[in-house]
């Protein structure tokens, strides 16, 4: 059962509209609707702000500004837990960004409240502001996201790279990047009792519902959330965000459910993108390719009030040999919303960089690439000395090349031609680390005679409720359509919820325990008796002495085919190849729709994916969908995603690893390493639009 390619039992839910989402729940009386004011301004005050006109709106039941805003809790940096953090709305005149919210309009319909709101009137005082990533130093963080170092050293990389054999220095951009999932963020709120009722698109259960605690300082058990079906979240629904703390804020004061959703483009101003970054590699090798030192330095956009560092250059630290190394995080304030995980953080816009990198020095030394990187293949944690668990990266080199039909790639740029099309191949290696995160889940028999899993997992469109069956059926050996899955309510069991690549791997793990001790119950009472229920759990990294053990990432390599035209340098993705070392696949056609999505990301932050913003004012330009450019059906060529037969033992007791963001992870250098295998034009700056490989050609040497 676990491995094969089920269909979603949810799926027929989904296609037929039955499934219902944040706004489709109709759990209380017909809910006013809200609707968030953005701040018109980058940085600055209010100076004046005139809610009458707004309320004598028809149907208006409230404006909500800092004028009336109820007590909240205080932003709390100072845990490294940003999810849990208290996040409240109005708090004082001051304008940090553009689009922050100012004011929350609720009225009797959408359309009430969106006309009442452009009735507000707001004057502000403008004062200069930074919006700008340029070649400002910045400053060292504490740690990077999820508790990284900020720098780490061996050796004497300078004191080596002066007087290497070989060096390569290269500078690298990469673009802001919104989330934009299909289901824009939403809630739906309502007391009873004194006690917090919601319905939100949400990825972290547990993570919300203490964040919403403290921001409205009530005991968290007085908060109740249900997100049974949540249309996609990369990253952007792990924290809690303006809708939800308006929502229950202003369904408190008016005691009526109130539902707030953010229009599209509020979601690049409430909600945090991708940070742009500057990046700076340095490799020094012999002659023959073998890496003597790898330095890798970020620089990236920071916001003020509140830090996020996207862990870029964590990437290098396992990925290749070199006996000096050094890495570094620096973050420059600017006056921009924070910033926020993007599905794979760090290793999207790092492998961008690195992998780039590694190209342009294989062309250097005259060395095919993928022999290059065979060439630095380790097995031990370079920085941390430990072994690589599951480390089977030259396994999807070599199975990938020789797939994709890499032989007959010719090693000189610009060899293959189609009329006025050029035509290149490239690749590059894939690292995703592995997480854990504490989690519980409970096996139930239920009165007649189903088995319930329940976990407050949330499924975000990556197949979660199949999985969890799946496993389940098997390891208590019962048919899937007598397994029951209840997920992403807060009465449920905890864990650590959708995102970062855990949640898939720390929850069956949770769930085949919690079997197990159904199983030995029921030996005791001669079979699956009703209300039978057992907990299985397991600890967060930190507790976890396999992670003390060995150093945990998932691998892969992707081969890339593109043509360029010749005269526009318009580019087209012809074919993409993916082969992974992913640990023990939970079902084949959920964990092939992952990868392949990911893949599909690599083309858009190679090609397409930049969010714009205005250097005078600090709004994003390029906001909606209609702008904000993401590849398209048209975009996207053949797929082939090739899955090792593997099992990590070294992960966890069940071999299982994450993949729900690996195909994202290095799949974009494929593509620009191609692009130069095509045409003999390095872009540093992605995406690699058509406009910044016009200039690339322009200014290249004749």
């Amino acid at each position: 059962m676990i491995g094969l390619p089920i269909e979603r039992i949810d799926g027929a839910l989904k296609v037929s509209g039955a499934a219902r989402y944040t706004l489709d729940r109709r759990e209380t009386a017909p809910p006013l609707s809200g609707v968030i004011v953005g701040a018109a301004i980058g940085r600055g005050r209010i100076v004046r702000i005139d809610p009458a006109a707004a309320e004598r709106s028809p149907g208006v039941a409230l404006v909500m500004t800092h004028l009336n805003a109820p007590p909240q809790g205080r932003l709390d940096t100072s845990g490294l837990d940003q999810f849990s953090r208290a996040r409240p709305v109005f708090t004082d005149e001051r304008i940090h960004y553009a689009g922050q919210a100012v004011a929350l309009v609720v009225a009797d319909s959408l359309q009430r409240a969106q006309a009442a709101a452009a009735l507000l009137g707001i004057n502000y005082e403008e004062e200069p502001g930074e919006y700008v990533l340029g070649d400002q130093d910045g400053y060292a963080p504490a740690h990077a996201n999820a508790g990284f170092e900020t720098d780490t050293a061996v050796g004497d990389f300078d004191a080596h790279f002066a007087g290497a054999d070989v060096r390569f220095e290269g500078s690298y951009r990469t673009s802001l990047q919104a989330a934009h999932a299909l289901e824009p963020h939403a809630c739906q709120a309502v007391w009873q009792g004194g006690e917090l009722h919601v319905w939100s698109s949400l990825q972290s259960i547990r993570n919300t519902r203490a964040a919403l605690a403290a921001t409205l300082c009530i005991p968290p058990e007085h908060v109740h959330l249900d997100a049974a079906f949540v249309g996609g979240g990369f990253g952007s629904k792990l924290n809690l965000h303006a809708e939800s703390t308006c929502a229950a804020l202003a369904a408190r004061i008016l005691e009526r459910p109130v539902r707030v959703s953010l229009a599209r483009r509020q979601m690049t101003s409430l909600v945090g993108g991708r940070p742009e970054t500057r990046q700076r590699v340095r490799l020094a090798a012999t002659p023959d390719g073998h890496l003597t030192g790898i330095a890798h330095e970020v620089w990236m956009q920071g916001s003020p009030g509140e830090e996020f560092t996207e862990q870029s250059a964590t990437v290098t630290r396992a990925l290749y040999a070199g006996a000096h190394r050094l890495t570094r995080h620096r973050v420059v304030v600017l006056d921009r919303p924070l910033a926020e995980p993007v599905r794979a953080p760090g290793e999207l816009p790092g492998l961008l960089a690195v992998e780039t990198a590694m190209d342009e020095l294989a062309h250097q030394l005259g060395i095919d690439p993928v022999q290059l990187r065979l060439r630095n293949d380790v097995v031990i944690d370079p920085e941390r000395g430990v072994p690589l668990s599951g480390r089977r990266l030259a396994d999807c080199l070599r199975t990938g090349a020789e797939l994709f039909g890499w032989e007959r790639r010719p090693p000189a740029p610009g060899s293959l031609r189609e009329g006025r099309l050029l035509v290149g191949w490239g690749m590059a290696s894939m690292i995703r680390i592995h997480f854990q995160s504490d989690t519980s889940v409970i096996v139930r028999v239920a009165d007649d005679g189903r088995i319930q899993v329940l976990s407050d997992m949330t499924d975000i469109g990556t197949g979660t409720y199949t999985i969890l069956a799946q496993v389940a059926a098997q390891a208590l050996g019962v048919p899937l359509e007598r397994i029951e899955v209840q997920l992403a309510r807060t009465d449920l069991p905890g864990g650590g919820g959708s995102g970062g690549s855990w949640g898939a791997a720390n929850t069956t793990l949770a769930l085949r325990r919690a079997c197990r001790a159904l199983l030995d119950k029921a030996r005791e009472h001669g079979g699956f008796a009703p209300r039978l229920q057992a907990e299985g759990s397991i600890v967060g990294q930190a507790d976890d002495p396999r992670y003390q053990q060995f150093s945990q990432h998932a691998y892969g390599a992707t081969f890339a085919e593109v043509a360029v035209d010749a005269d526009t340098f318009e580019v087209r993705v012809r074919r993409m190849l993916g082969v992974f070392a992913a640990g023990r696949i939970l079902n084949a056609r959920t964990a092939r729709s992952q990868l392949q999505g990911g893949m599909m990301w690599g083309i858009g932050s190679a090609l397409y994916e930049a969010g714009h913003v205005d250097p005078r004012f600090g709004q994003t330009v390029n906001g909606d969908l209609g702008e904000y450019l993401v590849p398209t059906h048209a975009d996207v060529p053949p797929i082939e995603v090739h899955m090792l037969d593997d099992v990590d033992e070294g992960a966890n007791e069940m071999g299982i690893k994450g993949v729900g963001e690996l195909g994202a992870c290095g799949s974009g250098a494929a593509i620009t390493n191609a692009i130069y295998h095509a045409t003999g034009i390095r872009v540093r700056e992605f995406p690699a639009t058509p406009a910044r490989l016009l200039l690339a050609a322009d200014s290249a040497p004749p």
